[in-house]
């Protein structure tokens, strides 16, 4: 059985609303998947926002979510770490090297033109010795930084949209954009496990 993580800021609008829709829609298709979330920045225990919740109970789903942060625990128990945005990415690669071969955006790992795939290969890769480089003291080269800006000027966003603080239709719109990607991600966990079949 896989398990996926699914990783936003507070863990409170984003992370469990798509962990409640993946575990509803992995059931649906017959597709067994172990979900949670957590949160780079999160509180221990907060309930979910009310717009969240209501979203989920649209759904049909009534599971009770509390926030969680991100621990290196969950981030071993994760045979896969998706994100939410970008930037929750590089947290988590930063804050778990090792884990950084099964951590992706959401969006990114549903992904399917290759030359994107490959821009996002390299951006990572160059993400990864950057990192190492200044942890090590060692200066960057001008040639990385300018290949680094390069690709991130041609990868195309894989951002979910940030909901908190917003209107229920806000909340309703990230839920589609979560929906759409969770889609394609049940797809893909579909035909790699016909292909181990």
């Amino acid at each position: 059985m896989k398990h996926i993580l699914f990783v936003c800021t507070g863990n409170t609008c984003r992370s469990p609303m798509a962990e409640g829709l993946l575990r509803k829609l992995a059931k649906q298709r017959g597709i067994e998947l172990e979900v949670r979330s957590a949160g780079v920045a999160a509180v221990e225990g907060m309930p979910i926002s009310r717009h969240a919740e209501s979203v989920l109970k649209d759904q049909d789903i009534h599971d009770q979510f509390y926030s969680k942060p991100l621990t290196g625990e969950l981030v071993n128990w994760a045979d896969l770490v998706l994100t939410l945005t970008q930037s929750h990415k590089q947290y988590a690669i930063r804050q778990f090297p090792d884990a950084a071969d099964k951590t992706y955006t959401l969006k990114e790992y549903v992904e399917n033109d290759e030359r994107v795939l490959g821009d996002l290969k390299e951006q990572d890769s160059l993400y990864v010795s950057m990192e190492l480089a200044k942890s090590l003291g060692n200066d960057i080269s001008e040639a990385d930084r300018e290949r680094l800006i390069e690709l991130r000027q041609r990868i195309p966003s894989f951002d979910i949209s940030d909901p908190f603080g917003g209107s229920r239709e806000e909340y309703e719109a990230t839920a589609a954009e979560i929906r759409t990607a969770i889609f394609r991600l049940l797809d893909k966990l579909a035909s790699s496990d016909q292909n181990r079949a």
